[in-house]
């Protein structure tokens, strides 16, 4: 019996070929351990350019980004798909998350110019990445202290320290988020520029990491801005990253929705195979309910995030916070538990690099801190019940 996953029932016959255009792309491009590891090895992390070229090349990393600049113009759940099946399908496309959060920034509050650079790049294969956290402001993103300030000629000077930046590494455009006045509570006076990744100042660190390299640490030394670099309005940047927040949420939880489900065909292709005691170890009711809890928890968080891609598309101003929220929360944390689940049942075997699963905790473990942690995300859902 096959446990290809579910396609929610409201897709149109063009998002249903989409998917099977993208799982066929994945079998053929990345289908094997021989192929993974090749491309992986052009970046050393989750991100294989000559693979990320290709999408661009069939258009697909504009899916949801309007087609003035080159994209598709799809909605939130046509980037759903997209996020799901190339997590699924272990496809290497690491850059393409923060590049397409960081486009729907640009694409709401950009000018003209920003959003032909920054929407147009995207879909052209450029990568984009967002420079918000710093040592002292993680999930207390307002306490940031990495600053503007205006020179005498108009433009900005700026000057600080980000760090678990993914993707800066092989960014084109860096969405800076710094602090242009301090007079105010900590959430005003703050500012999102537009900032070439090769402005002389900038200096980029890689952060080992179990998942290879994907996060840096980004030094602003005396970094000139012009002007026309703010995005939106100054000093209003939080409401604005408050804005986007659905995307953000969403498109988190689609990957790791797709991430959970290939871990749990993993599993399943693993247990019906292994033999002890003389039948298949999936057989022994331990594990048959162990994985039957697995498969009810992602079909939760499929509802979950497909509902809330529905209602993003029908209603694309209004924000869904609580909801946005839940669905990055369980999809995260099914994730974890899912690859913890597989690691478990598989044994010595989940644990060797001769099987994917150690892999797919290593890239399931972290997605309950970025993106707000499981904690933070609990915290919103319980405000929003007036807690």
């Amino acid at each position: 019996m096959s446990v290809t996953p579910a396609l929610p029932r409201s897709l149109s016959t063009e998002q249903r070929a989409f998917v099977a255009a993208l799982r066929e792309f994945a079998r053929r491009e990345c289908g094997t351990r021989e192929q993974r590891d090749a491309l992986a090895a052009e970046s050393g992390g989750p991100h294989a350019p000559s693979l990320y070229a290709r999408l661009a090349g069939l258009g697909w990393l504009g899916v949801c980004l309007p087609e003035a600049y080159g994209g598709a113009g799809g909605g939130m759940t046509d980037a759903c798909l997209f996020l799901r099946e190339t997590s699924r399908g272990l496809v290497p496309a690491g850059g393409f998350i923060t590049s397409v959060i960081t486009a729907k920034a640009y694409e709401r509050f950009g000018s003209e110019e920003q959003r032909k650079a920054a929407c147009g790049g995207v879909v052209a294969g450029q990568v984009l990445s967002i420079a918000m956290s710093e040592p002292g402001a993680g999930s207390d993103v307002a306490a940031l202290r990495c600053r503007a300030d205006r020179t005498p000629e108009g433009g900005w000077l700026v000057n600080g320290h980000k760090t678990w930046i993914s993707n800066a590494h092989l960014a084109e455009h860096i969405l800076l988020v710094a602090r242009t006045d301090s007079g105010g509570a900590k959430q005003e006076g703050l500012t999102m520029f537009h900032v070439p990744a090769r402005t002389p100042g900038i200096g980029v660190r890689p952060i080992e990491t179990m998942g290879g390299r994907e996060v840096n640490d980004v030094y602003f030394t005396d970094v000139r801005l012009p002007a026309d670099a703010v995005v939106g309005t100054v000093d209003r940047a939080w409401s604005q990253l408050m804005a986007g927040l659905n995307a953000e949420r969403l498109f988190l939880a689609a990957n790791m929705l797709g991430l959970a489900e290939r871990v749990f065909e993993d599993t399943v292709a693993y247990v019906r195979g292994r033999e002890q005691f003389g039948r298949p170890v999936g057989s022994f009711q331990a594990l048959r309910h162990r994985l039957a809890d697995l498969a009810t928890e992602i079909e939760c968080a499929r509802l979950l995030v497909f509902d809330l891609a529905a209602a993003c598309d029908a209603e694309p101003e209004r924000l869904f916070p609580r909801e946005a929220s839940m669905a990055k929360l369980k999809a995260t944390e099914t994730a974890k538990l899912a690859a913890l689940e597989g690691m478990q049942m598989m044994g010595g075997y989940g644990y060797a690099t001769e099987y994917d699963m150690e892999r797919h905790l290593r890239a399931a473990v972290v997605s309950t801190v970025y993106g707000g942690t499981s904690e933070i995300q609990r915290d919103i859902i319980g405000r929003n019940y007036g807690l």
